[in-house]
């Protein structure tokens, strides 16, 4: 256990001094990965971060094969992660940034470990846009799957736009990613697992596993829709979810 310890501090430091560090070497279980992101994850709630939601990863198909990865995982967001719609992040915050397009949900209810779509759309206040930017500390971008999970599954922030009606059916909304009024990514909520509301069901599951149920004024976000766009000093990102509306932040 020492040396999960060990890797979480190894984490958490690349992470708070944006800086590269090699990939783990010796393979961990999933479990292991799991605690180490649990580890690190504690290290930020003692420097005063607070825990607002789960993001789910993989859930695509363009994002598994992009990462060269086949299962789902998940990681912790935290109110220092949450971005302002239309507002700015520091480019030398991260070690090598990429953004991708999602559909975020606003929990008003618990979700237990067992649920069904329906059920699971009844406990949400809210749904919208949003945006995740990814960031692995790893050198070149580069890492396993226990590797990614240990490093919070590589979320770094998080952008939504206006909470809409949940009632507003998901399962195939058209998404346009832009990158300086260039549409860079084109795709479909359709690309979450078929339908984003399953995803949610997936988290539920995840969650409770790890001790960690989901309760009324959580976030989920539902993974990524489409592969992920490098980011660069000076971008601004545009998402735009037809139903739902839009969300936007640039890059300082």
């Amino acid at each position: 256990m020492s040396d999960l310890m060990e890797i979480a501090a190894r984490l958490d430091a690349a992470m708070f001094n944006a800086t590269a560090t090699p990939q783990l070497g010796d393979t961990l279980s999933v479990a292991d990965a799991y605690r180490v992101q649990e580890a690190s994850m504690a290290r930020r709630y003692a420097r005063g971060e607070r825990r607002v939601g789960i993001k789910m990863g993989f859930t695509s198909r363009a994002k598994m094969a992009q990462m060269g990865v086949d299962a789902m995982i998940w990681g912790r967001l935290t109110d220092a992660m949450l971005v302002e719609d239309g507002g700015a992040v520091r480019f030398s915050a991260y070690v090598h940034p990429r953004v991708e397009p999602e559909i975020a949900f606003l929990l008003k209810a618990p979700l237990p470990r067992t649920v069904t779509p329906a059920g699971a759309l009844a406990a949400v206040g809210g749904v919208a846009a949003a945006l995740e930017i990814i960031d692995s500390r790893y050198e070149n971008f580069k890492f396993s799957l226990t590797d990614v999970i240990a490093d919070n599954s590589s979320s770094s922030g998080f952008v939504i736009g206006p909470w809409a009606d949940p009632a507003i059916d998901l399962s195939n909304l058209g998404m346009i990613m832009e990158i300086d009024g260039q549409p860079r990514q084109i795709g479909s909520s359709a690309a979450i697992l078929g339908n984003p509301l399953r995803s949610l069901v997936a988290a539920a599951r995840l969650a409770h596993d790890a001790g960690e149920s989901l309760g009324a004024g959580d976030i989920v976000m539902a993974g990524g829709a489409t592969a992920a766009e490098h980011l660069s000093v000076g971008n601004h990102v545009r998402l735009v979810v037809s139903r739902l509306g839009r969300v936007e932040f640039r890059v300082g």
